[in-house]
């Protein structure tokens, strides 16, 4: 194997596929990233089992040029900090399990196993479903933070995303609270997959500039996402993920139109006075027409403001405690500057959606024991 590549590309090809590797792996052989070269290109892999990074480097590109094609793999750590360190122009090549790499004057020479001994990537045929990256990357934004980190109930762990005919959802919940997203797509494919947050939020970073379509298709226990440089497969979660409507509640008393970036600040100054001990414990309340959020503790002292209401639908007899963290989580992935608080009684879940017409995502909030 040998080519020739500016040392730009492939730092950022071998970042991103270093991300998929773990240093703690029962297979020595995946502490390393895969190195293809074939005619038309460069393709790096990296993978931890469950999940597999896979990024392609064309010759189209004309920083990149194959002299030999062949195979490798090389310590990720090694291999990624050195390339980092190197100019432009890096100049590969490799032999008898070892890789030679030079940059101008400098020369280095690492040990690397063979390809061969790899374990490779899952053969996944059939539909495939389209959608934007700007959707998924919105959808995985708004939902992904509620996943629970509890591993009691794995199916938890995950984000479901549901396809139907030109509709899409996203889902997670911890059982405190609940994230849902919907979506309008062009896409006629159908399926419902639970996949590891961890996996959702490595594909949110991977394609964070990118913002054409993302390809998706599943078999036998994985879920591949493609793009035009990048692949990403991921185990999926076994079971069935419950259905969360039911804790939608059906009744209102009270909507309430927020400023969200007024509403952050001043959640975040009661969260100071809310001991974790105590479920970061927050007090909603209306006073005198006003949002009253209020916190506080015999060790710790107390705070309580005033905040201005846009509008207010319903009952103004309201008074209500939530953890202060999980609603400043919830908040802070919302784009509107203007939100809606919906509240059903002191101890039913509060819903927070868009101010607009019509909302496109629904957050859901579990009141906590107030002290």
């Amino acid at each position: 194997m040998e080519f020739i590549i500016a040392q730009s590309i492939f730092s950022k090809g071998l970042s991103d596929v270093s991300k998929a590797v773990s240093s703690r792996t029962l297979l020595p052989i995946l502490s390393g990233i895969k190195i293809v070269a074939e005619e038309d290109g460069i393709t790096l892999i990296g993978s931890n089992s469950d999940i597999i990074i896979e990024r392609t480097i064309s010759v189209t590109d004309e920083k990149v040029e194959i002299h030999k094609t062949g195979s490798m793999v090389v310590s990720a750590k090694y291999l990624t900090d050195l390339v980092k360190k190197l100019p432009e122009q890096i100049h590969v090549k490799a032999d008898n399990n070892q890789i030679h790499i030079q940059a101008g004057t400098i020369s280095t020479k690492l040990s690397g196993i063979d390809a061969e001994e790899y374990p490779s990537i899952p053969i996944i045929v059939g539909d495939s479903i389209h959608i934007s990256a700007e959707e998924l990357k919105d959808a995985v934004k708004t939902t992904g933070f509620a996943a629970t980190k509890n591993e009691t109930r794995p199916v938890l762990t995950g984000v479901n995303l549901t396809f139907a005919e030109n509709s899409f959802t996203s889902v997670a919940t911890d059982s405190q609270r609940l994230a849902f997203k919907r979506s309008d797509i062009q896409s006629s494919g159908e399926g419902s997959f639970v996949v590891p947050k961890s996996s959702i939020d490595e594909l949110a970073k991977l394609i964070k500039h990118y913002s054409g379509m993302v390809e998706i298709q599943s078999a036998e226990g994985y879920i591949h996402f493609k793009t035009d440089e990048i692949s990403l497969y991921s185990r999926l979660i076994a079971g069935h993920y419950p259905d969360t409507s039911a804790l939608i509640p059906n009744e209102v008393k009270t909507t309430l139109v927020l400023c969200k970036e007024t509403l952050i600040k001043g959640i975040d100054r009661a969260c100071l006075f809310a001991g974790e001990w105590k479920n970061n414990n927050v007090v909603l309340s209306i006073n005198e027409q006003k949002l009253s959020i209020s916190s506080g503790s015999s060790e710790m002292g107390s705070i309580e403001e005033l905040q201005e209401i846009k509008a207010i639908e319903g009952e103004s007899d309201l008074k209500i405690s939530v953890d202060g963290h999980f609603l400043l989580d919830s908040l802070k992935t919302i784009n509107d500057a203007e939100i809606k608080v919906k509240f059903s009684g002191s101890m039913k879940p509060i819903v927070i959606e868009s101010a607009r017409e019509e909302s496109t995502y629904l957050h859901l909030i579990s009141p906590v024991r107030s002290y």
